[in-house]
């Protein structure tokens, strides 16, 4: 995976302020505010910051958090995790494994098969429908 490193400044202009706000600064966008929280469509969840695909919405659920939740990334390499004990709690931080964006936590409450909660700020994903495929000629 390419790694993708910019600075400050063209963080901001590439970004949103929202999107910089959490993708850079380790923001949450409030619960239930979110585009992606209660999308369905099928389809791909990429990095907002840097494009890498993240999430399928196969592993997508309601978790009744406000947030979009996924029982695991697409692939364990693109998201990375890391100790996180802002705010005086342990948690676990999910960041996107090209450009170091924030993304949200991980949990240990999610459904089978991994019991795993990525819970992500919509704002820091992109999502993508997935094509049909084109009927073949007969």
């Amino acid at each position: 995976m390419k790694q993708m490193t910019l600075s400050e400044s063209e963080w901001r202009k590439r970004l949103t302020p929202a999107q910089y706000v959490v993708l850079r600064e380790a923001g949450t966008e409030p619960a239930f505010s979110g585009r992606y929280d209660h999308n369905k469509a099928d389809g791909v969840y990429n990095c907002a910051g840097c494009g890498t695909v993240l999430f399928d919405s196969a592993d997508k659920y309601d978790s009744g958090s406000g947030w979009p939740s996924f029982t695991a990334p697409i692939e364990k390499s693109h998201v990375s995790e890391h100790g996180d004990s802002s705010h005086g709690m342990q948690r676990v931080e999910a960041r996107c494994a090209a450009c170091d964006g924030h993304l949200g936590h991980v949990f240990p409450d999610g459904p089978p098969p991994t019991g795993l909660r990525y819970c992500i700020n919509s704002v820091a994903l992109d999502f993508r429908p997935r094509r049909e495929e084109a009927p073949s000629a007969a």
